[in-house]
C-alpha cells in the first residue's frame, strides 16, 4: 500500500480531481435539470405531463452504461466528437437528473392541496406560487432523498473508468495492472471515495435537521 501511495500518488491526485469535477457537475445540472423535469410532471398541461413523465422512465430503466457508451460511442461517429470525460459526464447526468426528477415530484405532490389553492386565491399566478409556496416546502421534504441520490451519483462516477474518464476507478484499474496490486490498489480507491462522500452525507444529515 505504501508503495502505490509513493509511486502513483499524482495518478491518485488527477483520478480524484477528475472524480470530483463529474460529481460536481453532475450534481448541479441534475438537480437543475431534474427540479424542470419535476415541474413538467405536476403542472396541468397534459403534453407537458407526457414529455416530463416520458424522460423519467426512458432514462430510468435504461442501464446507465448503456447511455454513456451511447455518447461515448454513437455520438462522436454520427454528430460531435467527445472525450471520455464528456461522454460519461453527460450520461451520468442525464441519468441522474431522472431520479431527482421523480424526488422533487414526490415532494412537491406531498405539500397539500390547500396551499396552492390558498396562494392562487390571494392573487399569485401558478408560477408564483410554486416558486414561493410549493417548492420551498417540497425541498425541506425531499432533503433525506436527495442526499441519498447525491452520494449513489458519485458512486456512479466510477461508470467514467469504462470509457477513459480518468476518474478514481480509472486510475485503479490502471495501477493494479501496473502493480498486480489489486487489493490495496482499490482499497486506497474505496478510502478516497469514502473521503468524498462521508462529508456529504454529514452535511445533508446537518442540513435536514437544521430544516426540520
Amino acid at each position: 500500500m505504501i508503495n502505490i501511495l509513493n509511486h502513483f500518488s499524482n495518478e491518485l491526485f488527477v483520478g480524484f480531481g477528475w472524480t470530483l469535477l463529474a460529481s460536481f457537475l453532475t450534481l448541479v445540472f441534475s438537480l437543475i435539470f431534474g427540479i424542470l423535469i419535476a415541474l413538467l410532471e405536476v403542472i396541468p398541461h397534459k403534453v407537458a405531463n407526457k414529455i416530463g413523465r416520458g424522460y423519467v422512465e426512458i432514462f430510468r430503466n435504461i442501464p446507465l452504461l448503456i447511455i454513456v457508451m451511447f455518447f461515448y460511442l454513437i455520438v462522436p461517429k454520427y454528430i460531435i466528437q467527445l472525450n471520455g470525460f464528456t461522454a460519461g459526464t453527460i450520461g451520468l447526468f442525464l441519468y441522474t437528473s431522472a431520479f431527482i426528477a421523480e424526488i422533487i415530484r414526490s415532494g412537491i405532490q406531498s405539500v397539500s392541496g390547500g396551499q396552492m389553492e390558498g396562494a392562487r386565491s390571494t392573487g399569485m399566478t401558478y408560477k408564483q406560487a410554486m416558486q414561493y409556496i410549493i417548492l420551498p416546502q417540497a425541498m425541506k421534504i425531499v432533503i433525506p432523498p436527495l442526499g441519498n441520490q447525491f452520494v449513489n451519483l458519485i458512486k456512479d462516477s466510477s461508470i467514467l473508468a469504462f470509457v477513459a474518464g480518468f476518474d478514481l476507478m480509472y486510475q485503479a484499474n490502471a495501477i493494479a495492472s501496473v502493480t498486480f496490486d489489486t487489493m490495496n490498489s482499490y482499497f486506497i480507491i474505496g478510502v478516497l471515495y469514502l473521503i468524498i462522500t462521508m462529508p456529504l452525507s454529514y452535511y445533508m444529515r446537518y442540513l435536514e435537521k437544521k430544516l426540520a
